[in-house]
C-alpha cells in the first residue's frame, strides 16, 4: 500500500511538472481590438509630411522624427528602452567624394586608364581625406569567399596583404544552380557585396573591387553608380580601431575583361572560379588611383522603448522598423524634391507604434520584455540596426527574436504574404501557423538569387545570431488575384519607390496592411508567453552564431 501511494505521489508530481512546462493558453483576441486604421494613418501622414523633410539623418527632419517617436512611446505608457532614455546615439561619419582619379592600370602589355563612374565606382570608409593606390599588385580571388561549412576557401594559398583583390559578386552556386554547392541559385551571405569587402579586410587587403554582373548582382550597374557615387554615411568606427580597406568598389564587366586581358587571361577564369579546387592568382598588373574626400562626424539616433516582462524580464523580443528616408534630393519632373517615404518607411514605423499600443493594452501583460526599436540610417546601409547589433542594449544571447517591418501593404487584403530567406529560421514556422488560422499562405520567395534577406534591418540581428524576419506584403489580392497584385507592386516600384512620389495617398485602404500588422502582433504575443527560443534551421549560415 505504501509503495502504491508512493507511485501515486510520483505520478502526481510528474503531472504537475509536465503541466508547468506546457505553454499556457493565450487569449487569441486579447489586444486585437486596440488596432485602429485611423491611428495608423495619422502616424503615416505626420511622419511623411513635408514638415519632416524626408527624415534624413543629421537634418531637422531627424530632430522632428525622433521627438515624435519619443512623445508617442511616452504617451502610450512605454518605458524608456535605454536606461532612462528613449535614445541610443549612433556615431556616424558623412564622407563626400571631392575627387576620384582615373584608375591607372600598368602591365607588361602596356598601360591604360579606366574612368570613374563609367568604368568603375570607388569609395572609402576611412576617415583620412586622401586615400591612394600606388602601383599596387592585383590578386584575383574568385568569389572572395571563406566558408568552412561549404569546404570553400578562395584565399587559400594567396598572399593579399597590402594588395588589391578582385572578386566576383554572388557565390559559387549561382551560375551552376547546383543546390549541392552553397544553396544553388539562392544567394547566401557569402554572395553579398558587403561580405566581399569584410572578408578582404580580414585578409589584410588594401583594396577590393567587385566585378559587376547584372544577373548575379540582381541590379544593373547604374544602381551601383547611384548608390555609391556620391555622399555616403558610415558608422564612425574610430573607437574600435578595426582594420578598414583603403578603397572599395565595383568595376563593370567590360572593365574586368580589360583587366584580365592585361593579365594575359580571359573570361574563362570567371567560370572556372565556380569549381571546387579553383586557385586564385596574382594577376601581374598594378593599379594606381587617388580618392579625395570631405569628412564630417556627427551622431544620429535609434529610438528605443520597452514593456518589461512579468516573469522573464531578461528575455527580449525586438520589433524594429527604420524611421529614416532619403531627405531632400534631386527634383522629379514636377519639381518636387522632398523624398517623403510614406510607405518606405513611415508605414513600418507607424505599424510598430500600433503593435506597441496593442501590447500595452493586454489584459495579461507579456511575460517576456517587448522592445520597440526605431532605427536610423537604413537607407544608408542598415547603419542604425548594425550599430545596435554591435552595441546591443539587450544581450543578443537573451534576445529571443527580431521581427522587422519595412513597408506595409496599403491596398486590399491578400491571401499570401512573403519573406526573404525562406528556410532560415523557425520564425517562418510561427508565421505559417498564424497564416493558417486565417486560411492564408506563405508565398515562395520570387527572387532568392537577389539576396534580399541581407538588405533589411533584420539582417543586423542575424549577423549576431538572433533569429530574425521581415514580413513583406503579398500579391494574391482577395477577389482580384496575383496578376492584379503584381501590377500594384510593380507600379509602386517604378513610380514611387525612392522617389518624391512616395507620399501619402488618401485612396489607400490599408485593409491588407492592417491584417498583416495584426498577424505580426500575434506572432510576437505567442513568443511573449513561451519559454523556448526559436532556432535557426539546418543549413542557415547564422546557426553557428547562435551556438
Amino acid at each position: 500500500m505504501a509503495k502504491y501511494i508512493q507511485h501515486l505521489l510520483l505520478a502526481g508530481t510528474a503531472l504537475i511538472v509536465i503541466s508547468c512546462n506546457q505553454p499556457k493558453a493565450i487569449d487569441e483576441q486579447d489586444g486585437l481590438a486596440t488596432f485602429n486604421k485611423d491611428s495608423l494613418v495619422k502616424h503615416i501622414v505626420t511622419l511623411s509630411s513635408n514638415e519632416y523633410q524626408g527624415r534624413r539623418p543629421f537634418t531637422a527632419g531627424e530632430v522632428k522624427t525622433i521627438a515624435y517617436l519619443q512623445k508617442t512611446y511616452k504617451s502610450l505608457g512605454l518605458e524608456p528602452g535605454n536606461g532612462d532614455s528613449y535614445l541610443q546615439e549612433v556615431p556616424m561619419v558623412e564622407i563626400s567624394p571631392k575627387s576620384v582619379s582615373p584608375l591607372k592600370v600598368q602591365s607588361t602589355k602596356g598601360s591604360f586608364e579606366l574612368k570613374n563612374m563609367d568604368d568603375f565606382v570607388m569609395w572609402t570608409e576611412r576617415t583620412d581625406t586622401v586615400q591612394t593606390l600606388n602601383n599596387d599588385d592585383v590578386v584575383f580571388a574568385g568569389f572572395g569567399v571563406v566558408a568552412p561549412e561549404y569546404n570553400w576557401n578562395d584565399y587559400a594559398g594567396l598572399d593579399v596583404k597590402g594588395k588589391v583583390v578582385m572578386v566576383m559578386v554572388n557565390d559559387p552556386g549561382f551560375e551552376t544552380g547546383d543546390t549541392t554547392m552553397f544553396k544553388g541559385k539562392t544567394m547566401t551571405y557569402y554572395g553579398r557585396w558587403t561580405y566581399k569587402f569584410e572578408e578582404a579586410a580580414r585578409q589584410g587587403a588594401k583594396a577590393c573591387i567587385i566585378v559587376h554582373n547584372t544577373a548575379a548582382a540582381s541590379y544593373p550597374f547604374h544602381v551601383v553608380q547611384n548608390s555609391n557615387g556620391g555622399v555616403k554615411l558610415h558608422l564612425d568606427k574610430r573607437a574600435n580601431h578595426a582594420y578598414q580597406l583603403a578603397m572599395q568598389g565595383w568595376v563593370t564587366h567590360q572593365s574586368a575583361v580589360k583587366l584580365l586581358q592585361a593579365a594575359g587571361k580571359d573570361t574563362s577564369v570567371l567560370h572556372t572560379a565556380n569549381k571546387h579546387g579553383f586557385k586564385g592568382f596574382d594577376m601581374g598588373i598594378k593599379l594606381s588611383a587617388t580618392v579625395k574626400t570631405k569628412v564630417v562626424f556627427n551622431k544620429s539616433h535609434n529610438v528605443i522603448a520597452k514593456i518589461t516582462g512579468t516573469k522573464r524580464p531578461d528575455e527580449y523580443i525586438v520589433f524594429s522598423a527604420h524611421w529614416d528616408h532619403l531627405g531632400v534630393g534631386k527634383p522629379d519632373a514636377k519639381g518636387d524634391s522632398i523624398y517623403n517615404g510614406a510607405l518606405d518607411n513611415a508605414s513600418g514605423t507607424a505599424a510598430i507604434l500600433e503593435i506597441a499600443r496593442a501590447f500595452k493594452s493586454l489584459k495579461t501583460p507579456p511575460e517576456r520584455t517587448i522592445v520597440f526599436l526605431s532605427v536610423t540610417a537604413e537607407e544608408q546601409g542598415l547603419l542604425g540596426s548594425e550599430y545596435y547589433g554591435e552595441n546591443p542594449v539587450y544581450p543578443a544571447n537573451k534576445t529571443v527574436a527580431n521581427i522587422n517591418i519595412d513597408v506595409i501593404n496599403p491596398f486590399g487584403k491578400t491571401k499570401d504574404v512573403s519573406i526573404s530567406g525562406n528556410g532560415q529560421s523557425e520564425l517562418e514556422d510561427y508565421l505559417v501557423a498564424e497564416l493558417k488560422k486565417s486560411n492564408r499562405y506563405l508565398a515562395s520567395e520570387a527572387h532568392p538569387e537577389a539576396g534580399s534577406y541581407f538588405r533589411s534591418d533584420h539582417f543586423s540581428f542575424a549577423k549576431v545570431g538572433v533569429p530574425s524576419i521581415t514580413v513583406d506584403a503579398g500579391i494574391d489580392v482577395v477577389g482580384k488575384g496575383k496578376e492584379y497584385g503584381k501590377k500594384l507592386q510593380e507600379d509602386y516600384t517604378a513610380n514611387r519607390y525612392h522617389q518624391p512620389a512616395d507620399q501619402y495617398d488618401a485612396t489607400w485602404s490599408f485593409d491588407g496592411g492592417m491584417e498583416d500588422i495584426e498577424m505580426i502582433f500575434r506572432i510576437g504575443k505567442r513568443l511573449a508567453f513561451e519559454s523556448s527560443f526559436p532556432q535557426w534551421k539546418a543549413g542557415s549560415e547564422f546557426k553557428k552564431l547562435r551556438k
